[in-house]
């Protein structure tokens, strides 16, 4: 291989590195929600952590891209289980069982 063939070798990898772990990162700032995000959001974290981390792979380890793949999976994953949750968590606006805010129903009256 020419030294040109090598230094573009070179550049992909690096940059597909530098993608990994900032995807990686990303992944690890989810942590604080694993507790509201059951079995199969945990399952979801530390299965993404343990396939970037060990050197068994489906593409050779200079070549992150399948790390990538599966950390971008995971991270929408845990997306969309984040927003499951908020959206059954939070009360409908406007519903008739929920009460209105006393302090701003109230007039002001001199």
């Amino acid at each position: 291989m020419s030294r040109e063939a090598w230094v573009v070798v070179g550049v992909v990898a690096v940059v597909t590195l530098v993608g990994a772990v900032v995807l990686a990162i990303r992944v690890i700032r989810t942590r604080r929600l694993l507790g509201t995000l059951g079995v199969s959001g945990k399952v979801a974290f530390y299965g993404a952590l343990l396939y970037t981390v060990l050197p068994i792979d489906l593409l050779p380890d200079p070549i992150y891209l399948d790390d990538m793949a599966v950390l971008t999976g995971a991270l929408l994953y845990l997306g969309r289980l984040v927003r499951q949750r908020r959206a059954a968590n939070r009360p409908l606006t406007g519903a008739p069982d929920v009460p209105a805010d006393p302090a701003r129903s109230r007039r002001h009256v001199p």
